[in-house]
Parts: C-alpha cells; structure tokens; sequence
C-alpha cells in the first residue's frame, strides 16, 4: 500500500463531546425533542446531510447545519483530542517515504484543517479532504482525494471506524481496515467484511508493513 486515507472523527481523534453537544445544540435551538444518547451516537459518521434528513426533513436541513456548524466552530471542535497512540503511529508512517497519508472525513472541510492545525498533526499529511457542498458522503470525499493525487487504487487504503468508511471504500474500489477504537461497533464493522482490522493503533503499523 502506497496512498493511506485517515477517517478523522473516531479514528485520529476523539471528537465525540463536541459532536454531541453540537448535536443537542442544534435539535434545542430548532425546539425539537433532543433524541437519546445512544441515538446522537449513531449520528457520529454519516454526513450531517444525510442525518438531518432523516430525522427532521429535507426542509430543516440547511438550517440545522448551519446550527451545528456554528456551534462547533466556536466551541465543539475545541473539544475534540488525539486518540491515545496516534502521534507515535502518524510519525512513524511519516518516515517511510514510499507512504503518502491523507485524512478523507465527512467533517465540513475548512472545520477539518484548522482541527488538525490546532493539533498539530497538520505536517504529516500530504492532503487533507472533508465534506464540501457538491460532495459529503465518503465515497465523493474518498474520490476527490483519489483523483487530485493520482492514486492508483490497489494501493490505497481506507482507514475508518464506521460502516461509512467501510461502504465508501468499497465504493471507489480500494482497500478497507477497520478500527474498533473509534464511534462504530465492532459488530456493524465486521458486517461490511472489511480487508483488515485494528484494535490498537500500533496494529496499523504490523498490518501496513505485511500487506
């Protein structure tokens, strides 16, 4: 594998605090009953397109992001922190200079890069992709990304926490690894049957140098 593609929100870096109260923001601002925490966990991966949709209509969509999103800038990103491991795995990948690292999340795209730049892990991809209006869910992002940068696909690799990583991986046609750190449960992960799968971060490294 030559061109690895980061998920962001639950693979690099835990975000779930700021994303759930951005999530609770938004459906009390619109006066809308604020669902369960189990089900604004199951919001943590598809685009926030397609989770408005369903849960309040294509009308409330527009409205409802630019609720969330002006939450999150202000407050919710400032929440959000490196997963325990992910420093060490991204400096070691780094060195090897046959590797390219790129992050293709669904996050809103300008949110992604000045998150990455306030964590500091900005310098150790070669580009960083997120959602724009014309292309949100994975695949378009992961398409993007793959044709920007000439990617051949059998040697890219996905590397997500979701079945939305796992299904827009598929999609373009590259590989798949899951990782069961992150906002997905192992059991819809191993549903999608992905390629590889991680527990630990440093499992990515083993994986990466025998496939």
């Amino acid at each position: 594998m030559k061109f690895i593609f980061f998920d962001l929100d639950g693979t690099l870096i835990d975000s779930s605090e700021g994303i759930y109260n951005s999530f609770v923001h938004t459906f009390e601002t619109l006066n809308l009953p604020v669902p369960d925490t189990k089900t604004i966990q199951s919001f943590m991966g598809p685009p926030l397109e397609v989770t408005f949709k369903e849960q309040i209509g294509q009308d409330k969509v527009d409205i409802a992001i630019q609720y969330y999103r002006d939450y999150y800038k202000k407050i919710g990103q400032f929440q959000a922190k490196l997963f325990p491991g992910i420093r060490d795995l991204l400096k070691n990948l780094k060195e090897n200079k046959n590797l390219k690292l790129y992050i293709t999340t669904s996050k809103n795209e300008p949110i992604t890069l000045q998150m990455c730049k306030d964590l500091g892990i900005t310098t150790y991809f070669d580009g960083i992709y997120g959602s724009i209006p014309e292309a949100f869910h994975k695949a378009d992002v992961l398409h993007r990304a793959l044709l920007e940068n000439q990617a051949d696909e059998k040697q890219s690799i996905i590397i997500g926490d979701t079945k939305f990583d796992l299904i827009g991986g598929k999609e373009v046609g590259i590989s798949t690894l899951a990782i069961t750190w992150g906002f997905g449960r192992k059991k819809d992960l191993l549903a999608e049957n992905p390629d590889y799968i991680a527990d630990r971060p440093t499992d990515i490294l083993t994986l990466l140098n025998t496939i």
